[in-house]
């Protein structure tokens, strides 16, 4: 059999697990000397290694946003772009102005003071009874002595405007919403993947709807959750960020305008970011006409900013971290997956084997796993009806997810390739490492013909819906999922890269975390 050679990365990645961890530095005065590299992903290291400042250092004013950003170009971590410095400078001031903020006052407005009853006797004695208060009433009716209400007080300003950040993929978007949200100083703030945001939405309202009693035979009522789940996220949190903002489902979007209205009402700030303009969010979706109130709330409380200065610097990240994307086609492609699988393995601390996991009262078997590292085929992760909340656990689990025999994805497979997306973005976000097998070099594993199957025809036929419609709605047109998958492309172009490699080796963070 031929010798196989392991990754530089990878082995990188087993040798770490001998070496003595290097200490990082916390003073920020040292952050040239830490942050080294160009791309667009080396800013992530340098972010890390300076979360606290002082400020009494003389580069305090890297701790705030647009410093910190300033930074990394000054010493080629990034490299300048003028679009993005422009979003840097706003959301900077949002920084700023979140530093103290907090919702609580819209909230918990102020009830307005009672009525208070003039008397020329400052020095008069309350109302002894009730009696005494129905003839001073009467007098003031009569024309006695005028009972005046207090002013109501002023209503609170307006809350911070959050943003809305969209553009074409890789242009930073990500990166500068992490880079501000790290450095925000409000513990009451939290930032998600769009898609694990709706999950948890889900997750309350059916723990509200089983909370309630039940009904009687022949009584009805009806209970509506959304609002008391908002108000439940706003008294927890003050800041959300969101990545990947997009709305796919008609179950997300009939829900999204009370919730997102009732949040943002109530003092939460929002930043998404978004590949898609806002008027364009569920383009061409069912029922989208009740969908288009939350646009215009989006817009009320959300600055719209548009980064698109047409370079993707994912694609600019050439440091690659070894061979990690196989053609089916090649020679010992096979071989050379098992071999790597062998040798991620010996780290181990468990045997290879099957592993089931439990999601929302499911069982999600995967048939070949090694502590955290799991081999599976692309039909056992994508041609199973698997969703968001199935691809989080498997990122919670495993940092290394080997996928097999990609097949070219035409339209006739657009829910594999809406699972894939989804799968890839859940994985990205939570730097998971993969290494895979396909049918086709990446960007051409996507291609646009097929279509129009049984499935579709049957599904017009239950909607009740002419043969029109699947030339205009995105549920068969597949548009939505052509335009994701420009992302899932970029996505996993910068996940070959040794940078994105090294950190995904979670055994390599938790021995930094115990030194």
């Amino acid at each position: 059999m031929a010798a196989y050679t392991v990754p530089a990365a990878v082995r990188c990645s087993m040798n770490v697990l001998l070496r003595d961890s290097v200490l990082i530095s916390k003073k920020i005065c040292q952050l040239s000397a830490i942050c080294t590299g160009n791309g667009y992903t080396s800013w992530r290291t340098c972010s890390s290694s300076s979360s606290s400042c002082s400020s009494e250092s003389p580069a305090a004013d890297i701790c705030t946003f647009s410093g910190h950003y300033d930074r990394l170009v000054q010493t080629g971590s990034l490299r300048k772009d003028v679009q993005q410095r422009h979003v840097v400078q706003q959301l900077a001031q949002l920084q700023h102005t979140l530093e103290n903020y907090s919702n609580s006052i819209y909230l918990n407005p102020p009830p307005p003071p009672p009525p208070r009853i003039n008397s020329k006797d400052d020095n008069s004695q309350p109302l002894k009874d009730d009696k005494d208060y129905y003839i001073t009433t009467a007098e003031n009716k009569s024309g006695g002595s005028a009972a005046k209400e207090e002013p109501a007080p002023p209503p609170p300003p307006p809350p911070p405007k959050g943003f809305y950040i969209y553009g074409d993929v890789g242009t930073g978007k990500t990166m500068l919403m992490d880079m501000f949200y790290s450095r925000v100083e409000n513990t009451r703030k939290k930032r998600v993947h769009f898609n694990g945001f709706m999950l948890d939405i889900h997750k309350r309202i059916h723990r509200r709807k089983q909370s309630l009693p039940k009904r009687g035979l022949g009584k009805m009522f009806t209970y509506d959750p959304i609002s008391p789940v908002a108000m439940e996220i706003s008294n927890e949190t003050c800041l959300l960020c969101f990545d990947e903002f997009q709305v796919t489902d008609i179950a997300d979007a009939m829900i999204l305008k009370q919730l997102f209205e009732t949040l943002l009402k109530t003092g939460v700030v929002v930043v998404a970011t978004s590949n898609r303009p806002p008027d364009d969010l569920y383009k061409n979706g069912l029922q989208r006409d009740t969908f288009l109130p939350f646009i215009d709330v989006l817009k009320e409380y959300c600055h719209t900013v548009c980064l698109n200065s047409g370079i993707d610097y994912r694609r600019l990240d050439n440091a690659a971290a070894g061979k990690l994307y196989y053609l089916t086609r090649e020679p010992g492609a096979e071989a050379f997956m098992d071999a790597l699988f062998e040798e991620l393995a010996i780290s181990q601390k468990t045997v290879t084997g099957p592993r089931v996991l439990t999601v929302l009262g499911r069982d999600v078997t995967l048939a070949k796993t090694c502590g955290s590292i799991a081999d599976c085929t692309f039909d056992e992760l994508c041609g199973r009806p698997l969703g968001a909340s199935d691809y989080l656990e498997m990122a919670r689990l495993f940092d290394t997810v080997f996928i097999r025999h990609v097949p070219v994805l035409t339209l006739t497979l657009k829910d594999q390739a809406r699972r894939f997306t989804t799968l890839i973005d859940n994985f990205y976000d939570n730097k998971v490492r993969v290494v895979l097998l396909a049918d086709s070099p990446l960007d051409r594993l996507f291609v646009h013909t097929g279509g129009d199957d049984e499935r579709d025809r049957q599904l017009l036929d239950d909607l009740g819906l002419s043969g029109d419609a699947a030339e205009r709605l995105t549920l068969f047109t597949a548009k939505e999922e052509i335009f994701a998958f420009k992302r899932t492309v970029s996505r996993l172009m910068e996940m070959q890269t040794e940078s994105y490699w090294m950190k995904g080796d979670r055994s390599h963070s938790k021995k930094h975390e115990n030194t």
